[in-house]
């Protein structure tokens, strides 16, 4: 997290420093207040078009990324910061250029006497300058939409599918800002490093919002599979779905996950793979039953059912230097350990692995098959049940697990509980990036 803190501010701090180091950005000759209000138009407008050519690069899920980033779960934790601060930016560059309009129009302000603007020798500049007001109206009536279209994907609230049907719009929204920022952006500054690095920005999300609207987004790592099993277990309440891939497969590692699509007008969901490969093209996905639709998938499916399946996805892989690990599965975060301890029942690597599972409620059934895996793993399983046992802490987990800080800590489960766990645990000496966490929230 702290990495993703780092290259979040840095991004942003960045671009604020070669807009400081742009030829029409000289504060020292900026004089009354509609000089400081074009400043701000022009910084707001490139950190904001900056933070959204980002979030759309991030959007097409480059797998060249995931490494750099340490999984696609992270790079879409990043897509959602820049999403938000793109969207509180805009908002400050629509005040920026509005509000004194505003004040103007009310008799409250005064605008000086603007002189005719100067004529530009470069031709593409002279164009640029001709399409002015277009680029005013088009970017206005972007943002409007822009405001809702990421009010709709950041408000949960909304279903899932509305979020999966309007999200690609943004993409449209994009490319028109796109056109706003272009003639915008003060001349001068297009042959700076500022308007070298905004142009390239500019240019590579251009290039994904294309992708985007023609529906390629991980076109290359689809594979199509039919319903084995579609199996609602009560204790728990998860769907259990099997499914039989019909395509070639990669393969995929243990705590992986895929984009699952059951129904076309409901979009792909990410999903943990809960199975480990075999190389026989079956996949297992367990499925907390959290809302409308998951509440009644298992039973919505009927063996035979085409489906797609998009990836592997994430490093949340368990390698690690340490040979001494700790697993905690929250809930339905116990699907990624599951996988993995499949996969060491087959093959061992000799680490020593203590894994507490957090779970609701007490299920005999889905109690034994964990319990089963685990041993057949060789891992040391810790049942806690809510309600009936004492809520897991970084306090006690230090108590009962005594060489911890040797371990390489992996969490799965609700966010607030993993990072209270990772505060206490690097508070009291474990070495930052032992502490490994999927961010596993798409909106």
């Amino acid at each position: 997290m702290k990495t993703l803190q780092r290259r979040f501010i840095t991004l942003l701090l960045g671009l604020s420093a070669l807009w400081l180091l742009a030829p029409a950005s000289d504060l020292s000759n900026a004089s009354g207040f509609f000089a400081w209000r074009n400043l701000l138009v022009q910084y707001s407008g490139v950190l904001g078009i900056g933070a959204m050519s980002v979030a759309m690069i991030l959007a097409v899920r480059p797998t060249w990324l995931e490494g750099h980033f340490g999984g696609l779960d992270k790079m879409y934790r990043l897509h959602k910061w820049l999403g938000i601060a793109g969207l509180v930016i805009s908002i400050l560059h629509w005040l920026s250029a509005k509000g004194p309009k505003w004040l103007v129009g009310a008799g409250l302000l005064e605008r000086p006497p603007r002189g005719k603007a100067p004529e530009q020798t470069v031709e593409i500049f002279r164009f640029f300058q001709s399409q002015r007001g277009f680029a005013e109206s088009i970017g206005e009536w972007a943002f409007y939409l822009a405001v809702v279209l990421i009010a709709i994907a950041l408000i949960k609230r909304f279903p899932w599918r509305w979020f999966f049907a309007s999200h690609r719009w943004l993409a449209v929204v994009y490319l028109a800002l796109v056109l706003h920022s272009v003639p915008l952006l003060s001349f001068a500054n297009w042959a700076s490093p500022l308007g070298v690095v905004v142009g390239a920005l500019m240019i590579g999300g251009s290039l994904a919002a294309l992708i985007s609207l023609f529906r390629r987004i991980g076109v290359k790592r689809r594979a199509v599979g039919v319903i084995e099993r579609a199996e609602f277990l009560e204790g728990p309440r998860v769907n259990a779905i099997g499914i039989q891939l019909r395509d070639r497969w990669p393969g995929h590692a243990a705590g992986q996950f895929a984009f699952v699509t059951f129904h076309a007008e409901e979009g792909a969901h990410p999903f943990t793979i809960s199975s480990a490969w075999k190389g026989d093209g079956k996949l297992l996905f367990l499925v907390k039953a959290l809302g409308d639709y998951t509440r009644t998938l298992a039973s919505s499916l009927r063996p035979g059912d085409v489906v797609s399946v998009e990836g592997p996805y994430g490093r949340f892989d368990f390698e690690g230097a340490a040979r001494r690990q700790i697993w905690i599965g929250a809930g339905i975060g116990i699907t990624p350990f599951i996988a993995r301890m499949q996969s060491l029942a087959v093959t061992p690597d000799g680490r020593v692995v203590d894994l507490y599972h957090c779970r609701s409620v007490d299920d005999p059934v889905a109690g034994a098959h964990i319990a089963a895996d685990a041993q057949a793993a060789g891992v040391r399983l810790h049942v806690l049940v809510s309600g009936r046992d004492a809520r897991l802490s970084g306090e006690r987990l230090r108590a009962e697990i005594p060489d911890w800080r040797d371990a390489e800590v992996w969490f799965c489960g609700p966010s607030a509980f993993g990072d209270a766990i990772r505060s206490d645990l690097e508070a009291n000496g474990l070495p930052e990036g032992r502490f490994h966490q999927e961010l596993f929230a798409m909106r």
